[in-house]
């Protein structure tokens, strides 16, 4: 495509589309074990909104909060949750990434990073420039539609 072309939302959007499947494809080689992918939303979660409840949680993943409550007891056993009494209610708990799970999600982002790093190095430095002002506006638009349509995703651009 040239330069001068004005490529359509349609177009864009299945070349997006397809960036984010070989995106799934790399980040899969970085492995995300021993948590599944609904899990490491629980962790993305958390670690932006540290001491929610479960009930909170849950409408976040949009899921049922027994559901949320076998997650978060998964992720607890291998010692990336910790569950908390609230200060003001007793009958509440609080939820929290522990030490191992911010340790584990430092480990994954390094792990995905490089793996990103060995397919960027394949293009010059004009076109990883272009990319990287195209991701910010993308971020950046997606960011704006997420706050005006009044849905709130946690998980961040820059975190997932």
């Amino acid at each position: 495509m040239s330069p001068s072309s004005r490529p359509q939302p349609l177009q864009v959007a299945r070349v997006t589309s397809e960036a984010a499947e070989l995106l799934e494809v790399l980040w899969g080689r970085a492995s995300t074990a021993p948590v599944s992918a609904s899990q490491l939303r629980v962790l993305f979660i958390l670690e932006h909104h540290e001491g929610i409840n479960l009930r909170t949680l849950a409408e976040f993943l949009g899921s049922t909060p027994p559901s949320t409550s076998r997650l978060c007891d998964r992720l607890q056993a291998v010692g990336f949750v910790e569950r908390k009494i609230a200060a003001e209610s007793r009958r509440e708990l609080e939820l929290f990434l522990s030490r191992r799970g911010s340790a584990f999600l430092a480990d994954l982002r390094s792990r995905r990073e490089a793996a990103l790093e060995g397919v960027l190095e394949q293009m010059s430095a004009a076109q990883r420039a272009a990319l990287l002002r195209g991701l910010e506006a993308f971020c950046s638009a997606a960011a704006e539609q997420i706050h005006d349509s009044g849905v709130t995703d946690v998980t961040d651009a820059r975190s997932a």
